[in-house]
């Protein structure tokens, strides 16, 4: 393992997290010959194939929201890391966000199970309608509809079209080749070769990872503007006259989130929300509808958080990168 520090801090502080689902999207790219028809006497700008439904679409829309809501709750609880490889999962997180996916994997199981029941008449039901559709167009029957049968799984087989994973690493830089993984001829360039290869990922893995660590902290205050923009929005435009509670919790949430998601420990940033916290949300909606002055000293207060928060977002995040580094450095020395 590197001797980075950064790399050090990050496995300690979170893991790596990849959720991937899969399901039969029961679709078809059609091709002129699927249809009996010769390819040279289509007229491109008459006729368009492409892609075309085996199923209709409410038939795995359940599979469409549940993919959607795992990847929303991943985004929520992470950040992008180096590049989009996999996200860094704060371990303050993992347990909220362990419990979150393992739920929707529940409900995927059962979506699965009942698009399974009944797959034999969604399949008949689909052909049948194609069958109709090759009728209209005088199509050949035949040899349509044995391309369209040929799309569909086979029942027993639908098990591998299906399937909701969630995998966690630990953040860790390549190393060399130990040398009884190969032959004694190859060794010394394998080994070699190997070893400059993993010196060299290591390096840009650190590099990088200082930079995540920076772009985190940024993203994080980036954020909280954005929160303070769309409450104020919300208490200008909104339909409740004044301000209302849900505007309010939102910057409660943010901050209790932030403490969640702020691995790197941005102290700073901490304190000046909790400094919000106790200024801005001691008072209810109620209270501010009825008081014009305190209303007035909500929204100036967070036309200030945002413009506070953006600022920080610019700055060099160096000093926190580097504090944060130390915590690796520690671990090192106490393992060394």
């Amino acid at each position: 393992m590197t001797d980075n520090p950064i790399l050090h801090a990050l496995a300690r502080e979170g893991v790596l997290i990849n959720v991937s689902v899969r399901f039969w999207r029961a679709s078809k790219k059609l091709e002129p010959g699927d249809l009996g028809l010769d390819a040279a006497s289509l007229d491109e700008r008459l006729i368009s194939l492409g892609r075309k439904r085996l199923l209709p679409k409410d038939a795995l829309a359940q599979f469409a929201l549940i993919e959607s809501r795992a990847h929303a709750m991943v985004e929520q609880s992470t950040f992008p890391f180096l590049g989009g490889i996999a996200h860094f999962l704060p371990n303050r997180k993992l347990s909220e966000t362990r419990q979150g996916l393992d739920a929707l994997r529940g409900d995927f199981e059962a979506a699965k199970a009942k698009f399974k029941d009944a797959y034999a008449d969604l399949r008949e039901n689909a052909i049948e309608e194609w069958r109709e559709l090759a009728r209209e167009l005088s199509l050949d029957a035949r040899t349509v509809i044995a391309k369209i049968e040929a799309s569909y799984p086979e029942p027993d087989a639908l098990d591998r079209y299906f399937g909701f994973e969630v995998r966690l690493y630990q953040i860790r830089a390549p190393e060399s080749l130990e040398a009884e993984c190969v032959t004694f001829a190859d060794q010394e360039y394998i080994v070699e070769a190997r070893k400059r290869a993993a010196t060299d990922a290591a390096a840009q893995m650190g590099r990088e990872s200082e930079a995540f660590v920076g772009e985190c902290v940024a993203t994080l205050r980036q954020e909280a503007a954005k929160v303070c923009e769309d409450m104020l929005s919300s208490i200008q435009t909104g339909k409740t006259e004044g301000v209302h509670q849900k505007t309010l919790n939102r910057l409660l949430k943010f901050i209790e989130d932030f403490k969640a998601l702020n691995f790197a420990g941005d102290a700073e940033f901490d304190r000046i929300l909790e400094n919000a916290r106790s200024t801005l949300l001691s008072k209810t909606a109620e209270e501010y509808r009825d008081n014009a002055a305190a209303l007035t000293r909500l929204q100036s207060g967070l036309k200030g958080l945002a413009q506070t928060a953006k600022t920080l977002a610019q700055q060099d995040a160096h000093a926190i990168v580097s504090r944060f580094g130390q915590l690796g450095t520690r671990k090192f020395t106490l393992a060394a």
